[in-house]
Parts: C-alpha cells; structure tokens; sequence
C-alpha cells in the first residue's frame, strides 16, 4: 500500500479539491478515524481500516464494520494521540507515500490547527501529504523545489512555520519572491495569486504552509 485516504471525524466540506482527491485516490487504502466513517460514507466510500477510540460511533456501526471485514483497531479514550494522528501514523507505517485527508476541518479551531501541524510528523517526512477541504488544498513546503499547478488566478498563500522560511524563489505567482526570506507572524505571504497554470516554489531553509484555494479566495 502507497496510496492512503483518510476521512477525519470533521465537516465533509465536499469541493473540487475534495473531489480530486478522491478521483485520484481512487484504488487508496481508506482509513476512518472514529467518527470519520461517516464522511467516507458521505463520498460512498467504506473503510479498509477504522482506528480510534470508537467514542464518536454507535457500538451497533463499528460491529457492522468488523462483519463486513473492516480492520478495527480499538484505542483507549486516555492517550496522547488524537484519532487522526493514529491513523497518519498507521499509513506511514504500511508505507505511505501519498495521503490526502478529507473532513479535517470542522468547528473547532484547536482540532483544526492540530490536524494541520499533523503533517509535520517526522514519520511523514517523505510522503506527498494533504488535507483537502472545498476548493482549498494544504500541505508542507520543506526546503527544496516544489511545483503548483492551477488556473490563472487560483489564491497561494505561503506561511511560514516553525520559525522564518530564508531564500524563497517563486516562479508564475502574481508577486514573486526573489530569494527572500518570510518572517514567522507577520502576513506577507498571504493571497497571493497565480499568474501561470504551473508554478514554482524553490525553500532555501525553514518550513512554509501552502494553501491552495482554486479561484479567489473569499
């Protein structure tokens, strides 16, 4: 197993990034974390692998799961991990290489912030990652080239993380960045936009937060 969809205990937020994602995840190993199996039902997906402390479904559901064949894996309710991070953890252990997360984004701020920092798990180091929601894609830039592909006018927004991101160069964005360095606080790499169907990215050092939104953003 390389590829991995992962349906988080969140809002379905169906979209085109959405959509894609599940186009492109066509033959992936699904995994519901909890509460998640009902988003994959939402996208007519069942789990392969359903992981959590089954706190978020009714007992009847998870033992209609296991008659059917889903794998469970059963947490307690006390641990350091949330669901979600469990389930990231199992796919790169079953050799992720591509993941796309699907309902991660809900009414909490403080889930939603966890399940975005999720991705920088040392374990997913090497995995093409995602969490995918309406028209927005988001995932991690680390030092290197990295490629985005879009419509003219699609929003970017690059954020740094974990402290200033030094010597960025951007190609087909609308304002470039000419080995440049984004400050960790202030908002300078916000809406930007692309002026090119392919663009590029290149990270001198330092981590950077990519937020696609297909459009403009609202």
């Amino acid at each position: 197993m390389t590829q991995f969809l992962i349906f988080a205990n969140g809002e379905p937020n169906d979209g085109p990034m959405v959509q894609r994602a599940l186009h492109e995840g066509a033959d992936a190993h699904v995994i519901a974390a909890d509460g998640g199996a009902r988003v994959a039902r939402f996208f007519g997906r069942r789990p392969d692998t359903l992981i959590g402390d089954m706190d978020s479904l009714p007992a009847a559901d998870v033992e209609r799961f296991e008659r059917e064949g889903v794998r469970v894996l059963r947490h307690p309710a006390e641990k350091n991990e949330t669901d979600l991070e469990l389930c990231l953890l199992f796919a790169a252990e079953h050799g992720a290489r591509w993941v796309r997360i699907i309902g991660g984004i809900g009414t909490r701020f403080d889930q939603v912030l966890a399940n975005v920092l999720l991705m920088t798990l040392p374990a997913l180091a090497q995995c093409d990652v995602e969490l995918v929601a309406g028209k927005q894609s988001i995932r991690l830039l680390q030092a290197g080239e990295h490629a985005i592909t879009g419509e003219v006018g699609d929003t970017v927004s690059l954020i740094p993380l974990a402290g200033d991101v030094h010597e960025i160069v951007t190609e087909g964005l609308r304002y470039p960045l000419r080995r440049e360095t984004l400050r960790f606080g202030p908002a300078r790499g916000v809406s930007n936009e692309l002026a090119a169907p392919a663009a590029r990215v290149a990270v001198g050092a330092g981590l950077l937060l990519l937020v696609h939104t297909q459009g403009k953003a609202e």
